[in-house]
């Protein structure tokens, strides 16, 4: 099972998306991606930056969202969190609270991140991560 990171789902919105990335991502069952109700966050935020923000935030919900399942902030991620919070601040080694909590939710569940930010991800502790934009 794979969590896709706000920067892979990104990636599809793009003029011409990384083709190593959609080759893979078109290998892979429907029902083994999914994202989180952060990267969801992400994305609204990104798109209500721009100046077509309703065209594109429609765009990101049929050709991502809708082919993606969501996975919430529940209270066994929220505790990771914490842990790889303190973690992070005691080895001095900073990580955006949202990378946090998308790791979290993943290492949860025992999933894999699927992101280009490795430096953030790689991290955090127990976390997999794998970065499918990477030529092989």
């Amino acid at each position: 099972m794979y969590v896709l990171d706000t920067s892979v789902l990104s990636e599809l919105m793009k003029r011409q998306p990384n083709e190593t990335f959609v080759q893979r991502l078109r290998r892979q069952p429907s029902e083994t991606l999914y994202t989180t109700a952060i990267c969801v966050m992400e994305l609204r935020y990104g798109a209500w930056l721009r100046p077509d923000h309703e065209l594109f935030w429609k765009r990101i919900m049929q050709e991502i969202l809708s082919r993606v399942q969501m996975l919430e902030l529940d209270e066994p991620s929220a505790l990771l969190a914490g842990d790889m919070l303190a973690h992070l601040k005691r080895v001095g080694h900073p990580v955006g609270l949202e990378d946090v909590l998308i790791g979290a939710i993943a290492r949860a569940r025992g999933y894999t991140v699927i992101t280009r930010n490795l430096r953030h991800f790689t991290a955090l502790p127990h976390v997999k991560v794998e970065d499918w934009c990477a030529a092989s």
